[in-house]
């Protein structure tokens, strides 16, 4: 069989950039075991209540929910374990260190698998408060129409 190269994206918290807001990205490896490999091979995950906390010097990805294996017999794994993550030593320290501040926390973005091997991808965020979270849509709507102004003009030019 042919060895997997590339970023094939499971799943990802889009709501994450609403409600926080993005300081620092970090990617680590999961530890897993076999069917929750399989199941992700499948494209079935979820990361929208997942957090990822710190304890005596691991990182730990909780409430990340993995479904089991349809096929798995008495070996399957249980939906939102708590699954250890794998960071170098200095990431680690820089995480502890900033959560550690008031409204910190950790958060993961996004699941796939790069080069055959499970990542998340997990974010330092600090939450918005609901007028950031306002002016953040404001902004984008703007965007939007400027984008489509400008595509308007450009059309016109054209025909």
């Amino acid at each position: 069989m042919a060895k997997e190269t590339g970023r094939k994206l499971i799943a990802q918290n889009k709501k994450a950039r609403h409600d926080y807001l993005i300081l620092d990205t970090f990617e680590a490896g999961l530890v897993l075991t076999g069917t929750e490999v399989k199941s992700l091979r499948q494209g079935r995950a979820s990361l929208v209540d997942g957090f990822a906390q710190l304890d005596g010097g691991e990182a730990w990805l909780h409430n990340v929910h993995i479904p089991e294996y349809t096929q798995g017999t008495w070996t399957n794994h249980s939906a939102r374990r708590r699954r250890k993550m794998l960071l170098h030593r200095a990431e680690i320290e820089k995480l502890v260190h900033k959560t550690q501040e008031s409204g910190h926390t950790i958060i993961p973005l996004a699941l796939y698998f790069k080069d055959g091997r499970a990542k998340v991808e997990i974010a330092l965020a600090k939450g918005k408060k609901e007028y950031d979270k306002r002016q953040t849509l404001r902004e984008k709507q703007d965007r939007r129409e400027s984008d489509r102004a400008i595509s308007a003009v450009r059309r016109k030019q054209r025909g």
